[in-house]
């Protein structure tokens, strides 16, 4: 069975079981509302620190349907959590993630920069993220700078075969990442899984550049600025969906509602709410 085919039955699926955080399909009828996919940024990170536990809880709160998370490698193999490719930003430490032992890691607080409230914060595992989160809240994962650490892949896509999640029903784990070399990886290492294309390079907005996506991707997603009503209508005639970052105003949340995208990811998953479509 090919991947648009399973993408397709479980998006059907998705309908039954999860109308809340399904796509319209169809042109609404009147008093019917137009639903996007509301994710959270590294968790709800407009309020608490990312990519912690606590921003991770706080998205399940707002009732967010999936968290965004970045996920990376220790230097003696742990897979982590977090953006940047060095602690110094958001935790008290310095250093390259890759280049720290796991209990280095561990061990730095990532919640104090953002506030004191959120001091002995630590960074996850993705493990952990998984065990916690799945069958709560969809899950994007991003493999940040996996050309930093190779094998990362088959490491991401063991822990998922481990805990069952590389069924086609499984759907809400989706995987994306700006190395498109990595994410044709997973399309083969995990063929029932959703791969995502990120980027912010209107480059790669192109008719043919959109072709070579489909061809391994089910996911598009471009920064809010490179968006417009064309590429929308594009990326769903190849049978892809169209997810755009990050979200941190109300006015861009309502200029991706109007393009029609979606799912929008957000620092703040209040701003993504269903809107009632104009007529």
């Amino acid at each position: 069975m090919s991947k648009q085919l399973l993408l397709e039955t479980g998006v059907a699926l998705s309908f039954l079981f999860n109308p809340i955080g399904s796509i319209v399909a169809e042109d609404p009828t009147f008093g019917e509302r137009k639903q996007v996919h509301n994710v959270a940024h590294r968790g709800a990170t407009g309020y608490a620190p990312e990519n912690t536990i606590a921003a991770f809880d706080l998205a399940v709160d707002m009732k967010a349907d999936y968290i965004e998370i970045d996920v990376q490698r220790s230097e003696d193999g742990e897979l982590v959590v977090i953006h940047d490719t060095t602690v110094d930003r958001t935790t008290d430490g310095t250093g390259q993630v890759g280049d720290l032992s796991f209990e280095e890691l561990r061990g730095l607080d990532a919640g104090s920069w953002f506030g004191e409230q959120f001091a002995g914060e630590s960074l996850p595992t993705f493990e952990e993220v998984l065990d916690r989160y799945y069958g709560k809240i969809g899950i994007f994962v991003e493999l940040k700078a996996p050309e930093l650490y190779p094998g990362i892949e088959k490491q991401v896509a063991e822990a998922l075969r481990e805990r069952n999640l590389d069924k086609p029903q499984n759907e809400k784990i989706i995987i994306q990442s700006f190395n498109f070399e990595s994410m044709k990886k997973m399309d083969a290492l995990l063929p029932r899984v959703p791969v995502g294309v990120l980027t912010s390079n209107t480059a790669d907005t192109t008719p043919e550049a959109l072709q070579e996506f489909s061809m391994y991707a089910e996911w598009f997603s471009p920064s809010y600025g490179i968006v417009t009503e064309e590429l929308v209508e594009n990326v769903h005639s190849l049978g892809m969906q169209i997810g755009s970052w990050t979200v941190r105003s109300q006015d861009t949340a309502d200029f991706l509602f109007d393009m029609g995208v979606d799912a929008i990811i957000t620092d703040f998953p209040d701003y993504v709410e269903p809107r009632k479509m104009k007529y």
